[in-house]
């Protein structure tokens, strides 16, 4: 990589981490470009050569926290051979990172109403339901005709327990209930 290339880099990443800090502490609409300048030292041209403005670099904030939680998430199934149990532990993983506020904020409270509905689902899909179907698959529990449909019910009750824990409610119920679903669902095979 050329010299060139490094500092545009280097100056994303910088960006990225502020941006990512400045939304998660104070919110998508109590963000400014000037307080994300003001802190990084750079010029408005700076930051929009990389980002065309504040919406742009939500978004580069979101798919870096999107591709955290999944790198987060394979890790906590890694070395689990039993798809069910893979399934639950990754589940149980994501319910857990979404007491982080980094990923309240910006994935679960603001993402929606930056970037729509439809593009938040269609991000969720593109990170989360190709392992959640994959998984559903493996464990056998449900027919292919309704593979589809039930990794989109899984999901959506997996993102519902999510959002119940970052709404401040208690972690540990959401858990437990996300466990006791996850085991009646692959049960009834």
């Amino acid at each position: 990589m050329n010299l060139k290339a490094e500092r545009g880099a280097a100056t994303r990443d910088q960006l990225l981490a502020i941006a990512t800090r400045l939304f998660a502490e104070h919110g998508y609409e109590g963000t400014s470009i000037e307080a994300v300048l003001q802190e990084s030292g750079l010029s408005r041209g700076a930051l929009y050569h990389h980002y065309a403005g504040k919406d742009a670099l939500f978004e580069a904030v979101l798919e870096a926290t999107e591709a955290a939680i999944m790198a987060r998430i394979v890790q906590a199934v890694e070395g689990i051979g039993e798809p069910a149990e893979m399934l639950k532990a990754g589940t149980l993983a994501w319910v857990r990172l979404a007491g982080d506020p980094v990923i309240q904020r910006i994935v679960l409270i603001d993402a929606p109403s930056v970037i729509g509905w439809e593009r938040w689902r269609a991000l969720e899909e593109r990170y989360s339901f190709g392992m959640i179907k994959g998984a559903l698959e493996a464990t056998g529990a449900i027919p292919a005709a309704y593979l589809d449909l039930h990794a989109h019910m899984l999901l959506a009750a997996i993102n519902e327990s999510a959002l119940l824990v970052a709404r401040g409610r208690d972690q540990a119920t959401a858990e437990a209930a996300m466990e006791e679903f996850l085991r009646r669902l692959l049960s009834q095979g």
